[in-house]
């Protein structure tokens, strides 16, 4: 093992990737976390499974805590951030506010601090989300799910008719997310064919104006959800979620028929996109690396270098740098930890 040392930033599934196998190829790595906890986002909204293959994010998660945890060359700060960077000699200088306050030398750093579900609020209402309780979003029926208990939140009672509104905060030139999110169409289907599962005289619903499937989706969600779990597939665009007696009116252009459309729903789910976190903002500042129009991190050389940011060691992966999945995340991550030990061995002294 070298003197070098990198530090991760996030404790989500592309952080605990990255300080893995930063610590595989024999570097020291510390992790450093806001919250109390390790897992991300997967912990912190309560997911029920894993989009494709339906894994407890519980247990898949806990597998990826435990290799890092278990590692003695990971040291985990927990409840901290990092407040300020300098430079340092050829690496930098960090101060970490928090629990694990004090200063911290890293030889290059990695931000892995993913990403937060949009606020349906923000479509002015035209969805209802903070108006009526039985207006809800992936991440709030993801925990009904894992909870083993779809229910109304009005009534408590297990709803008779569910429907998905896919894109609320993507692909939406008006409040300026005009990309999409990538994961919300097979995180729609995957929890669709739960809620058949778990439910199974529901009827479900997923309203779409693309259904954007890609890799291996079509054939591990998108078609089971349809042939094996009857979930119907309507091609529209939705305008307006109203308070109809003690239903939903969903009211919206059938686009395949050309004409408009009003449905009756016990519940409305709305499949929200991703936006960088409060933290991909702050690091991007602390860190002084570049970001996108939209405030993700700035991949510096992409389509082939993906995780250099404008700054000389410092990296960044998964979610920080724009929508992504587990695989993309991770994969991401793996590649963000190469090039930061790289970067650090090349700066030590012959003989450390």
């Amino acid at each position: 093992m070298g003197s070098e040392r990198v530090v991760v930033i996030g404790g989500g599934p592309a952080g605990l990737a990255a300080a893995a196998a930063v610590a595989d190829v024999g570097s020291a790595v510390t992790l450093v976390e806001w919250a109390p906890f390790l897992g991300g986002t997967p912990i912190a909204e309560n997911y029920a499974a894993l989009t494709p293959n339906m894994e407890s994010a519980e247990v898949a998660m806990g597998r990826m805590i435990d290799r890092v945890t278990s590692n003695e060359l990971v040291d985990v700060r927990l409840g901290s951030q990092v407040a300020a960077c300098e430079p340092d000699g050829h690496g930098f200088r960090l101060e970490l506010s928090g629990d694990g306050a004090g200063p911290l030398h890293a030889d290059a750093v990695v931000v892995a601090t993913g990403f937060q579900h949009f606020d349906p609020g923000r479509e002015t209402q035209m969805y209802g989300y903070y108006e009526f309780p039985d207006v809800v979003a992936l991440q709030d029926l993801e925990a009904m799910l894992k909870d083993h208990h779809v229910v109304r939140p009005s009534n408590g009672q297990p709803p008779e008719r569910i429907c998905f509104v896919q894109c609320v905060g993507s692909r939406d030139r008006q409040i300026g997310n005009e990309y999409c999110s990538k994961v919300c169409c097979g995180i729609a289907s995957k929890e669709a064919i739960e809620v058949r599962q778990q439910l199974p005289d529901c009827k479900v619903f997923i309203f779409y104006i693309d259904m954007r499937m890609y890799g291996y989706w079509e054939n591990q969600i998108y078609w089971p959800a349809q042939e094996q779990y009857h979930v119907q597939y309507v091609k529209g665009i939705i305008t307006e979620v109203l308070q109809k007696g003690d239903k939903l009116l969903v009211r919206g252009e059938d686009t395949t028929m050309g004409r408009p459309m009003e449905v009756t729903m016990d519940l409305v789910v709305l499949s929200v996109g991703m936006e960088p976190s409060l933290g991909t903002r702050l690091m991007a500042k602390t860190f002084g690396v570049a970001q996108n129009k939209y405030g993700f991190i700035d991949a510096a050389h992409a389509p082939l270098d993906t995780v250099s940011t404008s700054r000389p060691g410092i990296f960044a992966c998964g979610a920080a740098l724009g929508p992504a999945d587990l695989e993309d995340s991770v994969s991401s991550a793996a590649a963000a930890a190469v090039r930061a030990v790289a970067h650090a061995r090349s700066h030590q002294p012959v003989g450390a």
